[in-house]
Order: C-alpha cells, then sequence, then structure tokens
C-alpha cells in the first residue's frame, strides 16, 4: 500500500510542478491539442458506426424475436464502444507523446535539470528517437491489444464481466500508461524496452497507483490534455526513483516520505532495494 501511496504522490508532484512553471504547461499542451481532435473525431466515427458494426457481425440474432435481438446487439454494441475507449485511453499517451516527442524530451530534461545533477541525454537524432518509440510504442500496445481481447470476451461473463472485468481494465491501462510516460526519462538514459517492463514489473502497486487515477482522470473530456504535461513530469519524476537516483519526489525523499537511496551507477538500474517486489 505504501507505494501504491507514493505511485500517486509522483501524479501529483508532476502536476505541482508544470504549474509552478507556467511556461512549461503551455509548452506541453499542444501535442495533446492535436491528438484530442484526432480521437475526438474517432470516438464520434465509432459512436455512429457501432450499430452498423454490431449487426454486420451478428447476422444470426436476426430471426430472434423481439426484445432478445435488440437487448443482445445494445450490449454488443456498447461492448464495441468500450473497446474502442479501452483503446483509445491506452493509445491516446502513444500518439500524443509520438506527436509531442521533442516537446516532452524539453519538458523531461527541464525536471531533471530542477531536481539537480546530470541531465541524461540519449545523444541519438530526433528521427532515430522517434524511430525508437514509434516502434517500443508498437510493441507494448501490442501487449494492450492482446489484454483488451481478453477482457472484451471475459465482458461476456455474468457478474464478473460486469464488476471484475472493468476494474482489471482499468488496471492494465494504468499499468501501460505508466510504462509510456516513464519512457520518456527512460530512453534518455538509454534503458530499453524489455529493461523498462522488468523495472516497472518490480513496483506494480507504485505503477499502478500512478496510472490508475490517471487513467479514470482520462476519462473526463479534456482533462486528458491538461494533465499530459504533469504526468511526464510526474513520470520523470519516478524514472528518477526506478532508477536510484538522489531527489526523485522531494530533495532527500524517496516516494513515501524516506530517505533516498543511493544514487545508481552510470549503468544498470541502481541498488537492488529499489527494485524488491511489493
Amino acid at each position: 500500500m505504501r507505494d501504491l501511496a507514493g505511485g500517486f504522490r509522483y501524479l501529483l508532484a508532476g502536476q505541482r510542478w508544470v504549474f509552478g512553471h507556467g511556461r512549461w504547461l503551455g509548452f506541453g499542451l499542444l501535442p495533446g491539442l492535436v491528438s484530442l481532435v484526432l480521437y475526438t473525431a474517432a470516438l464520434i466515427g465509432l459512436s455512429y458506426g457501432a450499430d452498423d458494426l454490431t449487426v454486420w457481425a451478428t447476422p444470426f440474432a436476426d430471426d430472434w424475436t423481439s426484445p432478445w435481438s435488440g437487448l443482445f446487439r445494445g450490449f454488443l454494441t456498447g461492448l464495441f464502444f468500450c473497446l474502442g475507449l479501452f483503446l483509445a485511453v491506452i493509445t491516446f499517451t502513444a500518439v500524443t507523446l509520438l506527436i509531442g516527442q521533442p516537446f516532452y524530451e524539453s519538458l523531461s530534461e527541464q525536471v531533471d535539470r530542477s531536481e539537480g545533477g546530470d541531465v541524461p541525454e540519449s545523444g541519438l537524432p530526433l528521427w532515430r528517437e522517434l524511430w525508437i518509440s514509434a516502434r517500443d510504442s508498437v510493441k507494448v500496445l501490442g501487449r494492450v491489444l492482446l489484454y483488451g481481447i481478453l477482457l472484451f470476451a471475459l465482458g461476456f461473463v455474468p457478474v464478473i464481466g460486469q464488476t471484475v472485468v472493468p476494474f482489471l481494465g482499468f488496471c492494465v491501462s494504468g499499468y501501460f500508461l505508466t510504462q509510456e510516460l516513464t519512457a520518456v526519462a527512460l530512453q534518455r538514459r538509454k534503458v530499453d524496452l524489455a529493461e523498462r517492463l522488468v523495472m516497472l514489473r518490480a513496483r506494480r502497486m507504485m505503477v499502478l497507483g500512478f496510472g490508475v487515477p490517471l487513467v479514470l482522470s482520462f476519462l473526463v473530456p479534456l482533462v486528458a490534455v491538461f494533465l499530459m504535461p504533469g504526468a511526464v513530469a510526474g513520470a520523470t519524476l519516478m524514472a528518477r526513483d526506478l532508477m536510484g537516483e538522489s531527489g526523485a519526489d522531494a530533495p532527500g525523499e524517496g516516494p513515501a516520505g524516506e530517505p533516498a537511496p543511493p544514487a545508481a551507477p552510470a549503468t544498470g538500474f541502481g541498488p537492488p532495494p529499489v527494485y524488491d517486489t511489493p
């Protein structure tokens, strides 16, 4: 539970950071606004086309008596839209980070600079960073799609589909959302995707404490746009903790107000205690 609260603290700390640096808040809003327009258009299209998609996918229900055909297809339409919304929440961050790579790289570097110490740089040209980010995002989204299909199928199970499945959906969304956000800072530290996944699995509760509240807030229109800059800032602070760097949340403190671990060496993941599984 302490790691869970620590993850939420990083989310709040990131929002405080950008609101305390107003120029960077405005700077970080631009990619989110572009993504919002694209996703709004896509979801509006889905809302109009979901009925036709359901009818096309269920020709066997044409001969069912009323009201069973309408109820069944209405239920499926709702599931299709929920799946689309689930994928939108997950892919929104990846697409926004790809669109705003230069913006968020600069913001993340400024957070590192404000925390003191060295500011890691990838040393790669922009096109190479974009390629790595896009490639890793596709791999992550492939995993998300598998989870999404599984949860969609479980949605047909009575009771569980209406209670446990939505809860698991938010947890999966929050986990991979955090993975995408921390990638901005960790990629600059030359930590590849496989290593990042190992690091996050070792701190699952902290990852969920950061990502799940963010996913829930992203369900409110426009909120995702305004929270994205702070989410990148908070994820950078979390990345500093994952790497064992000092000053991760507040000077001299770790995520739960404990003394910060010693600084990480130039390579590797930092001191072993950071990766104890909760």
